[in-house]
């Protein structure tokens, strides 16, 4: 054959025997599923103690925070009710017993995570009222005009 064949198939193999180099030292040895043959899992088995002992940062169950704030639960009958309170407060990691940690992040940027106007016409993004950070208000914060507990359900359509 003609070295304009060999050429890439060279390269081919070259790139196989890398990838399966670079699998063999970056790959841990107890990675894998091997009762069930050959295939990887989603876990080492070295790794289970630890997953035991971490800490669970997230609860993603808004009823969590209705025992102790269930003045600000009313949330949950407007349309911010999607949205878990972790996602504007942080995560409850240590909370209660570390009230500090769940601060509200009052930048404009949180926001603007779902409130920039973008064209998503499969996934329900552009039924999400929208707002341009450029004319609309500016270098202030949306909570000084803004309640994000009780959004205006008129303005939310």
């Amino acid at each position: 054959m003609k070295g304009h064949v060999w050429r890439p198939l060279y390269a081919v193999i070259c790139l196989v025997v890398l990838v399966l180099a670079a699998r063999y030292f970056m790959v841990p040895k107890d990675f894998g599923i091997y009762e069930r043959g050959y295939m990887y899992g989603f876990h080492r088995k070295s790794a289970e103690d630890y997953w035991k002992t971490f800490k669970v940062k997230y609860q993603f169950n808004t009823d969590y925070c209705r025992d102790c704030h269930a003045e600000k639960y009313s949330i949950m009958q407007t349309p911010h009710a999607i949205i878990h309170c972790e996602n504007c407060h942080g995560p409850v990691l240590d909370h209660p017993t570390d009230p500090e940690k769940l601060s509200v992040d009052k930048k404009r940027e949180l926001c603007l995570r779902c409130h920039l106007p973008l064209s998503y016409p499969t996934s329900g993004r552009a039924n999400i009222r929208g707002v341009d950070p450029i004319t609309h208000n500016p270098g202030i914060e949306c909570s000084a005009c803004h309640n994000p507990h009780m959004p205006s359900l008129e303005a939310m359509k």
